[in-house]
């Protein structure tokens, strides 16, 4: 597949030799699109996702609402002030069981239940692969995201002629290690901030993803990788949906040995997912700068 991209471009079957790329992609954009992934995910099954990520987001709000939190950051969440076109479910994905429970809170038919335990297994293999991919490209060994959680959400933009020009949802960084989304397939607007301040379009394509890494990748990395800050913004009056996968760490946070030396000493206090979501709440600093406060003084 050739793609004509303002991000760097990804493809998942030409490694090792795409290891230097991946990581020069993560070092000075933080994100990437993702191409020829189509053994793990195939098209067949994005589409068929695609299909019922609507058809979920056309359920009446009272049956919404019952997407309840089973655990902190799952759950539906409604249109807000900050971002008051944007919806979204949520579910965990570590096994089967959550997917159980989500589809019995929001009544999904059994043939949605299926596409989505299906796409969600896949998508959590690319998580995998894609992390230990990144891992390897950096020369850390014995890496595992082993009982990471990996939470997932079926996101709309409810864009209308009356919000062209609006933001539907703020600038802003992932928390995690990284995410993988199944953007809109023609429907435009996600943005991505480069290394000048400027804000970068990722226009719609078909069949491919969208890979961005998140703050705990930069605290990871001892500040080699680079969290992107990114947006939502409504330029057509067209509805739109995007189905992403965000992969948190599990236990303490810290650079491994093989990214500290005497040159590159330890930039980020150690600390755990659970607190660094916390102090990104408390500070209300959700495009990244909550990292700041846990850089150790030199």
């Amino acid at each position: 597949m050739v793609i004509d991209c303002s991000i760097p471009v990804i493809d998942f079957r030409d490694f090792p030799a795409q290891s230097a790329k991946l990581v020069q992609a993560g070092e000075e954009w933080g994100c990437f699109r993702l191409v020829n992934h189509h053994d793990v995910l195939p098209v067949s099954l994005m589409s068929e996702m695609k299909s019922v990520a609507r058809s979920l987001q056309d359920f009446p709000p009272e049956i919404k609402w019952q997407n309840t939190d089973i655990n902190p950051g799952s759950g539906y969440i409604r249109p807000s002030q900050a971002n008051p076109l944007y919806e979204a479910f949520g579910l965990y994905m570590s096994c089967s069981e959550d997917v159980d429970v989500f589809c019995s809170q929001i009544k999904a038919s059994p043939s949605q239940r299926e596409t989505i335990l299906k796409y969600v297994e896949a998508m959590h293999e690319l998580v995998v692969e894609i992390s230990g991919k990144l891992a390897d490209g950096l020369g850390i060994s014995g890496f595992s995201i082993e009982g990471w959680p990996c939470l997932f959400r079926i996101n709309k933009y409810n864009f209308a002629q009356e919000t062209v020009g609006s933001s539907g949802f703020q600038v802003h960084t992932d928390s995690g290690f990284l995410t993988i989304v199944q953007d809109d397939e023609g429907v435009s607007g996600l943005e991505v901030m480069d290394r000048s301040g400027a804000f970068v379009p990722v226009d719609p394509c078909p069949g491919a993803l969208v890979v961005n890494l998140g703050d705990v990748a930069k605290a990871w990395s001892n500040g080699r990788l680079r969290t992107v800050k990114h947006r939502v913004q409504c330029k057509e009056a067209n509805p739109r949906y995007s189905i992403a996968a965000f992969l948190g760490p599990k236990g303490t946070v810290e650079a491994p040995p093989e990214l500290v030396d005497d040159e590159h000493p330890r930039l980020y206090a150690a600390f755990t997912f659970e607190e660094y979501r916390n102090l990104r709440f408390s500070t209300k600093l959700q495009d990244g700068e909550a990292l700041n406060l846990l850089l150790i003084d030199p």
